[in-house]
């Protein structure tokens, strides 16, 4: 069974950074892309970044240019690096996995929550 755990969430001021991580059981990073996003309340959840097995990565107009994602297999982890957050980055974040980049094949986990406020 697959689990996703996210983790490096937390509060920062606008124009600051903050490092996601997302450990993955099993052996999914061998054979699915990964991806993170992210959801508010009321809204639904939305794709920021994916990443394919070969390292090609996909971001969402918003987060150009300021998120980095970034693939570890050997450690099965995810991260996701952003930059010059912005007070609209505020949610929650996920990760997933998927045979292709946003179709998110597996139960969500919890979440890590990102609040960017002065």
């Amino acid at each position: 069974q697959v689990q996703l755990v996210e983790s490096g969430g937390g509060w920062v001021q606008p124009g600051g950074s903050l490092r996601l991580s997302c450990v993955a059981s099993g052996s999914i990073f061998r054979i699915y892309r990964m991806a993170w996003y992210r959801q508010t309340p009321g809204k639904e959840r939305e794709l920021v970044a994916g990443i394919g097995l070969s390292g090609v990565t996909k971001y969402a107009d918003p987060v150009m240019g300021r998120f980095t994602i970034s693939r570890d297999n050997a450690k099965n982890t995810v991260s996701l690096q952003m930059n010059s957050l912005k007070p609209e980055d505020t949610a929650v974040y996920y990760c997933n996995a998927g045979s292709v980049i946003g179709s998110a094949d597996f139960p969500w986990g919890q979440g890590t929550q990102v609040t960017v406020s002065s």
